[in-house]
């Protein structure tokens, strides 16, 4: 069978996705759109953003514009439906072997310089490692992102200069976002839509709220 690979500007459709006490989750994000989604510790946000990667076994399908998930070898859908976890995970010693390329402007637009392509992943901090989680998922040239808490090991002003790039890229590119976040300044600033976890379903959250 030929796979058709999917545009830069295909939406990310949910259709009857159930994991754990979710069921029938259906979502549709358009291309250059980013959701937010928040919910109680345990709700099940991050189970979600792992079986739109194809990572657990699953209820219903996940769609990229018209290619389904279960259409494709786990490796190859999360290369374009990629994933950023709350907890980034390195697997060679130094920052450059996980790089294939690292744009200067990019280092620079999230506070290094191309001296960090040298440094072990040892000596990185938390925050360090979000970052450069974040630059090596884009880099990749994904179709669709999903991003765990992508800020959360930030403080306020790394927090605006990480989102301000991002959000820049997320456009740019035309890329479906599906962004976990709980603060609600942060959500207001980057979210077309937010929905919350709520009783194994989703529902959509209106401005004043949150709580």
């Amino acid at each position: 069978m030929s796979v058709t690979a999917p545009s830069a500007t295909d939406s990310l459709r949910l259709d009857g996705l159930g994991i754990g006490d979710l069921a029938e989750i259906n979502l549709e994000v358009d291309p250059g759109e980013v959701h937010c989604l928040s919910g109680p510790s345990g709700s099940g946000k991050s189970r979600l953003l792992r079986a739109v990667a194809d990572l657990e076994p699953h209820g219903g399908e996940v769609w990229l514009g018209s290619q389904a998930q279960s259409s494709l070898p786990g490796h190859e859908w999360r290369a374009r439906v990629m994933l950023v976890p709350a907890e980034s995970h390195w697997w060679a010693d130094s920052v450059a072997e996980h790089f294939s390329d690292a744009a200067p402007a990019d280092l620079e637009a999230l506070g290094f310089g191309l001296e960090v392509l040298g440094w072990q992943v040892s000596r990185l901090s938390s925050g360090e490692k979000q970052r450069l989680a974040l630059l090596r998922a884009v880099s990749r040239e994904p179709a669709a992102l999903l991003l765990d808490e992508p800020t959360a090991n930030l403080d306020d002003a790394t927090t605006r200069r990480v989102e301000a790039w991002l959000v820049a890229r997320i456009r740019e590119r035309g890329w479906p976002v599906i962004w976990v976040a709980h603060d609600r300044s942060q959500i207001e600033r980057v979210a077309r839509r937010h929905l919350w976890i709520h009783a194994g379903r989703l529902v959509e959250e209106e401005q004043g709220a949150w709580t």
